[in-house]
């Protein structure tokens, strides 16, 4: 059963415990463009107790330096190299896991975030923002030409999918090349509400290939193994803060990490308490980051 967070000695308490604080975004820190109350005095009081502090998120509709552009812009302190994202995550995996050979490109279903991490790592693609395929007219097999050097398809959050792009992707896909997400969420949070998030972007593909993709955004471990490839940290003083069972708090727990739930983002009370409670189980539960700020009283 999950230890809730209620008095100022409980959040003491987990200071004293973890020295490694690892913050999913979308939903802790802030949802759209709107900070969660306290999160700038939470995040400032870790840093002023010396605790490392990291920003891990599955959103790869931004790069790092794009995402380091949004944090500044909200008054949020920190710097590149302590923000991961699955975009990054995924770039890292295709020239360090797969070693997808120069001569070789990735078909991208996404955003500009990923093509910027993907140039970063030397690494060409095609798809993505190009406006080629950003159209919503007709695809015929019989007007287009494949690129025969494509060698995967990656496919994260993009607010443009078409037909389009779901075809050209398909069928590279049954031309051999390897199959890749950047995550899974189901669902996106925003300032207004969820919109469906990259784990339904690809679902149209899972379906007609018949195969699921590479995941490598939470919960899978490659994020980890790449934050591990910068910083040195002990798991067992580390902890996750995620707003999502399936992702954040299941991600800490595949790296050994301890967890703690808000109550900001997509995860309701119901999921968490009564009958149909997940079987993902936070180790701690707050209502909010902000409510640390008691430490302040």
């Amino acid at each position: 059963m999950a230890s809730r967070l209620q008095v100022k000695e409980d959040y003491e308490k987990l200071l004293d415990l973890y020295d490694t604080w690892l913050f999913d975004c979308d939903g802790v820190l802030w949802n759209g463009d709107k900070l969660v109350d306290g999160v700038l005095e939470v995040l400032e009081l870790l840093r002023s107790r010396k605790k490392s502090v990291m920003f891990v998120t599955n959103n790869a509709t931004k790069s790092r330096k794009s995402y380091k552009t949004k944090f500044d812009k909200l008054g949020v302190q920190a710097h590149v190299d302590e923000i991961y994202g699955s975009a990054f995550a995924a770039a890292v995996y295709i020239s360090s896991v797969l070693k997808l050979p120069k001569d070789k490109k990735v078909y991208v279903i996404g955003e500009k975030g990923i093509e910027e991490e993907l140039t970063e790592e030397g690494i060409s693609f095609l798809g993505g923002t190009d406006p080629a395929d950003n159209t919503l007219g007709n695809f015929t097999l019989a007007d287009w030409t494949p690129d025969p050097s494509v060698d995967a398809v990656l496919c994260g959050l993009d607010t443009n999918i078409n037909y389009t792009k779901l075809s050209k992707a398909f069928q590279y896909l049954l031309r051999g090349a390897k199959f890749l997400a950047t995550n899974e969420d189901s669902t996106y949070p925003t300032a207004d509400g969820l919109l469906p998030g990259a784990g339904s972007i690809s679902a149209p593909l899972r379906y007609a290939y018949g195969k699921d993709p590479v995941a490598i955004g939470k919960p899978a471990g490659v994020m980890l193994e790449c934050i591990k490839a910068k910083h040195d940290f002990d798991p067992k003083r580390t902890i996750m803060v995620g707003d999502r069972l399936n992702t954040d708090i299941q991600f800490g727990k595949n790296g050994g990490l301890s967890t703690l739930l808000v109550l900001t983002g997509i995860t309701q009370e119901s999921q968490i308490t009564g009958p149909d409670a997940s079987p993902v189980v936070p180790d701690f539960v707050t209502k909010s980051l902000g409510d640390f700020r008691i430490l302040q009283s």
